[in-house]
This record gives structure tokens, sequence and C-alpha cells, in this order.
């Protein structure tokens, strides 16, 4: 069984089958498949045992020792690249690497929408070297409690939907690439049932007869 997953993450298929299945998502909604603007964000996880040492390290913000889960979505939510690093790398390390990648993949993205984790000179470098607005929707300091931010919720809610997986409560992958595929096929599942409620009954009867 390992043998077959290894396989499908060393070789890309699961970001693949991941992808496909958020292009039907997107056009069920009525969109283009592909996007053309995101929200980036991270989610420090508690990291397992069998978690090594060099893959693992202090978020001093959030006070977990374990690792930091780096996302980009487009508006609806879903999935466009993920990165998983240890815990003690900021937002703005695993940005300069992971914006890079969306812009090569996605290339009619222009605006990403971000929290105050992402300011500074990352901002200006985005701009110049990527061509990508890096827009920050800041938290008002006179709000008090849980406030629903323009934008960033998005984001938000998808890293809550990674925590309903039993396997993404903490993480126990002892190489980063598989902690990044389960956090695709997690998103999977997601679509897929998203998608089978929206299709016709007399379609899925045609399903349940071809198998």
């Amino acid at each position: 069984m390992y043998a077959y997953f290894r396989r499908w993450r060393d070789q890309g298929l699961v970001q693949e089958f991941h992808d496909r299945l958020r292009g039907k998502v997107r056009q069920s909604e009525g969109r283009d498949a592909e996007p053309t603007a995101a929200v980036i964000d991270s989610q420090s996880v508690k990291g397992a045992a069998s978690v090594p040492a060099a893959t693992r390290g202090y978020d001093g913000g959030k006070e977990i020792n374990g690792r930091r889960r780096h996302v980009i979505t487009h508006t609806l939510g879903l999935l466009l690249v993920v990165l998983v690093t240890a815990g003690n790398v900021t937002d703005r390390q695993a940005a300069r690497i992971l914006l890079p990648r969306l812009r090569e993949r996605f290339r009619k993205i222009t605006l990403v929408w971000a929290d105050g984790g992402y300011t500074g000179r990352l901002i200006t470098w985005a701009g110049e070297k990527l061509r990508l607005t890096l827009e920050i929707v800041k938290r008002s300091d006179g709000m008090k409690g849980f406030v629903v931010l323009p934008r960033r919720w998005v984001v938000e809610r998808t890293l809550g939907w990674l925590m309903r997986s039993r396997r993404l409560v903490r993480d126990f992958e002892t190489l980063p690439a598989s902690s990044e595929a389960f956090i695709y096929f997690s998103q999977a599942m997601l679509m897929s049932r998203r998608l089978a409620r929206r299709t016709p009954t007399a379609e899925r009867s045609q399903w349940t007869v071809a198998a």
C-alpha cells in the first residue's frame, strides 16, 4: 500500500488528481477553471514523535513544536499550492517559495490577499519579481473577539476543513512531502463529495451500473 502511495506522491499524481477535481468544482460553480485571485495563510500543527528533528521547529507565536502548513487558495477556498515546513519557518520565508510556484502554475493570478504576517519587503519583491499584487488585509486595533475579515476568512475556513481529517489533526509524517500529499487527499475528498451532491440522480445511477 505504501509503495502505491509513494509512487503517487513522487510522480505528482496526487496533486494532478486534486487539481482536476478543483477545475470541475470551479466549473460547477459557474467559474472559469483557472482562477485570477488567491489568498495565502499558514497553520501550525504539533508534530508527532515520527517527525524528525531536521524537519520540525518551534513556532513561538503559536507556542507549537511541529510543522507549519503554508497554503494558497482561490476565492472559493480550494487549494492551489501547498508547502509544509518546520514550525519555525516564517510566513514571509515560505511565501518566497510559494508565490513563484503560484505564478508559474497560474499565470492569470495577479492579486493575492494576505494577513499582517506577510508585510515588509515581500510586497515589493512580489510586485517587482512576480508581477503579483500582495494586498494586506489587516485586523483593526479596535476589534475584539472573533471577527470575520474580508477575503482572509476564505483561507481560514480552508485550514479549518483540513482539521476535520483525522490524519491532519497533527503531523505524523516523516517526510514533509507526505504531509503535503495527505493535505491534497483531504481536499480531494471534500471536492468529490461536493461534486457528487450536485450530480443528477440519473447520472449517479449510471455510475453505479458501470461500477
